[in-house]
């Protein structure tokens, strides 16, 4: 009899509604979760006549689940201190893979493995970009990111240095002023190097650089003179000096091949000559000793970066994201993924900040976005509309066994 069927119909909704209900107050507390909501439309309708006029008269057949939508919204981010945590703001999914399964996911509660790789607490592998040549590549195919846990950074050799300073314009001819500056060899040891500087008056420095004794045996062009014009700006040299050596380095390492920086990027010479204290202000220099693995850093557009106890720090990936056309199209799997489908279309892969995608927040969590009063708001829509169903049922069973009962 259809007056049990319809509001069975009713019922199976229902339960329906009741069950997306628990399962988002079940995940109130889960990273990044997604909250659902279904909606309902009617069935069928059956034509059982017509009136005089010859409107139709129709009779319905109950209720059906129309769709269970996916509130895609922004969940409230809460920092953490981890630093395998990282929060989407914005749109975009980041990009994860199992067995060369691709799935998609809003949750950055992501950890290491042991052999260093990023990945999600289900053990799927977190996809990015990968560094070539020290650069980050966003056209080659997506890689794992691999974390260098563990490892030691190799040295680089100083190849120039510079140093911000005065040179007094009173100073008397002879008077002396010595600077120093830390550079490393090819093995990444330490010397200090001293550059002494001798006034000749009149405008003009003689330069004479040398490393402690016994550090090397030899050198070139390790003498030179500055000369300054009557505003003290340097004129001369008028680019940087090139073609400085020390060789025979006692520690076996490779010749030293140095480039002093006399100009600034800006082609302004970093040191003047005018009637104040000698003085260095500051130094440069581009090598550094081997240093071990510290730990890393994600930027606000995905950069991963490996932090090293030499001070360094090295990219070694870039976290990729996925926009998706239709995000009611995708279809939910364990551990918090999503995967496209027809209807989603394909997922269109790029990097934090551009193309209409989020940025990343290192250290950070998104958190669920169910709201509990709305849901508990539902919950008794839902128990009602459960209950009515029910009661439609009981009255129909009495109609029923009153039919049965004059029939006997």
């Amino acid at each position: 009899m259809s007056s049990f069927s319809i509001p069975l119909t009713g019922l199976e909704a229902s339960s329906t509604a009741l069950n997306t209900i628990a399962n988002n107050l079940s995940n109130m507390n889960t990273t990044a979760f997604k909250s659902q909501n279904v909606t309902f439309s009617d069935l069928f309708y059956q034509q059982v006549g017509s009136t005089g006029s010859g409107d139709p008269l129709q009779v319905g057949a109950g209720t059906q689940i129309a769709s269970t939508e996916t509130d895609f919204s922004q969940g409230s981010i809460d920092e953490t201190g981890n630093a395998t945590d990282v929060a989407l703001n914005g749109n975009g999914f980041f990009v994860v893979q199992n067995g060369g399964t691709t799935e998609y996911t809003r949750d950055g509660n992501f950890t290491l493995s042991a052999d260093g790789l990023l990945t999600t607490q289900g053990g799927q592998q977190v996809m990015g970009y990968p560094v070539v040549n020290g650069a980050v590549d966003t056209n080659a195919p997506l890689t794992a990111i691999q974390i260098p846990v563990g490892q030691v950074e190799e040295p680089a050799a100083t190849s120039s240095f510079g140093l911000t300073a005065n040179l007094d314009a009173s100073a008397a001819a002879g008077t002396q002023v010595p600077a120093q500056i830390t550079v490393y060899d090819s093995l990444g040891v330490s010397h200090v190097a001293t550059i002494d500087f001798t006034s000749n008056g009149g405008g003009s420095w003689n330069y004479s650089i040398s490393l402690p004794a016994g550090d090397a045996t030899g050198g070139n062009n390790l003498t030179g003179t500055l000369q300054f014009d009557a505003n003290g700006n340097l004129t001369s040299p008028a680019t940087n000096v090139s073609g400085i050596s020390f060789t025979g380095l006692s520690d076996g390492a490779s010749n030293m091949n140095l480039g002093w920086n006399l100009y600034g990027s800006n082609n302004q010479p970093t040191i003047t000559q005018v009637s104040s204290a000698s003085a260095v202000s500051a130094t440069t220099q581009n090598g550094y000793a081997s240093g071990e693995y510290n730990g890393f850093t994600i930027d606000s557009n995905g950069v991963v970066s490996a932090a090293f106890s030499n001070g360094q720090t090295t990219p070694v990936g870039q976290l990729a994201l996925a926009s998706i056309t239709n995000q009611q199209g995708l279809t939910i799997s364990a551990g918090n993924n999503y995967q496209t489908t027809l209807a989603s279309g394909a997922a269109s892969i790029g990097i934090a900040g551009s193309a209409g995608l989020g940025t990343m927040e290192d250290e950070a969590l998104e958190q669920s976005n169910v709201d509990i009063s709305t849901q508990f708001s539902d919950l008794i829509v839902a128990q009602q509309a459960f209950e009515a169903s029910s009661k439609a049922i009981t009255t129909f069973d009495t109609v029923s066994q009153e039919t049965i009962n004059m029939i006997h």
